[in-house]
């Protein structure tokens, strides 16, 4: 037998006997919480600097931020240490500045599918959570809030906001195509995607409520159904706090074009670089090697022999 072979064998029958003891000690699911979170980012320990900046060549990912307090990648999706190869433009209603440093810029509207004024509900107490919708208190107790912290959730001041479309604020930026879109906006992430355009991002990052937090946000399936029809699937997701569910309440999920379409393998060898530098910054490891072999991606040496250490 080889060595491999008998630490699996060992550790199966070793973890049967920790469960136990986690759940004598009832911390069986503060550990498997662990666990997963250490799974979900075992790639960030590599360092694909050097194959960014091959790939790359001094060239920035241009990256649309909508719900940007806190700052670029403030929700530390991948490691900080590949913030240098962006572009970020930082979406906020209630940013006072325009432009903040060099290459980054700010949109101080709101989005949505169209040109319109919005009511904004400002919570300041849990200003991340002020919304285009009205909080639904009744189900703050499915997300695990307890009775105490409701008051987090009264709207505090309501605020006209002035909104624009993805497609027209980039246009006036002369910002002609994305590279990678975060949108956290508290369920008004449908109506922003509505107004995209002809913009077609390699790797989109949008939380999704499974069960509304706010009054009248729009089914969850029917943003996945709107990304679908532009030709995107979903290759990651992640749960975002604690719930009564046995299913997230609110998640994370991520997008990539449909590479098993021609629409989608055309985006991404048009933008090839981008796209592998994006997988890999994401820890993407395993479907861009198997996207590579399906549609002949390029720089295969940069990551056919990385392994995936989510999977190990």
């Amino acid at each position: 037998m080889s060595l491999k072979k008998l630490k699996i064998s060992i550790t199966k029958l070793m973890l049967p006997l920790l469960f136990r003891i986690f759940q004598i000690f009832k911390i069986n699911t503060r550990v498997i919480n662990f666990l997963i979170n250490k799974k979900s980012y075992a790639n960030n320990v590599y360092n694909f600097e050097k194959s960014i900046e091959k790939l790359l060549r001094g060239k920035k990912l241009i990256a649309l931020d909508v719900g940007s307090q806190g700052g670029f990648n403030s929700d530390n999706f991948f490691p900080t240490k590949y913030n240098k190869y962006f572009k970020p433009i930082l979406v906020d209603p209630l940013q006072s500045s325009s432009v903040e440093g060099e290459n980054k810029y700010y949109i101080n509207k709101g989005l949505w599918s169209s040109k319109v004024n919005k009511k904004l509900y400002i919570l300041e107490k849990r200003p991340v959570s002020s919304s285009m919708y009205e909080p639904d208190k009744k189900s703050l107790k499915i997300y695990g809030f307890r009775e105490s912290d409701f008051q987090l959730f009264d709207v505090t001041e309501t605020k006209n906001v002035e909104c624009d479309t993805i497609s027209s604020s980039l246009s006036s930026l002369k910002i002609s195509y994305l590279d990678y879109l975060k949108i956290d906006t508290q369920g008004a992430e449908l109506e922003i995607l509505k107004g995209l355009g002809d913009y077609r991002p390699l790797l989109i990052k949008c939380e999704v409520q499974i069960f509304p937090m706010y009054k009248g946000v729009p089914s969850w399936t029917e943003l996945v159904n709107f990304l679908e029809k532009l030709n995107y699937i979903v290759c990651d997701w992640k749960e975002i706090g604690s719930h009564a569910t046995r299913t997230p309440v609110e998640m994370d999920m991520i997008f990539i074009p449909n590479f098993s379409k021609d629409i989608g393998k055309k985006s991404i060898l048009e933008r090839q670089n981008e796209f592998i530098s994006l997988m890999l910054i994401s820890g993407q490891i395993k479907i861009l090697k198997k996207i590579s072999k399906i549609i002949n991606l390029g720089h295969s040496e940069d990551y056919m022999n990385v392994k995936d250490l989510y999977f190990d």
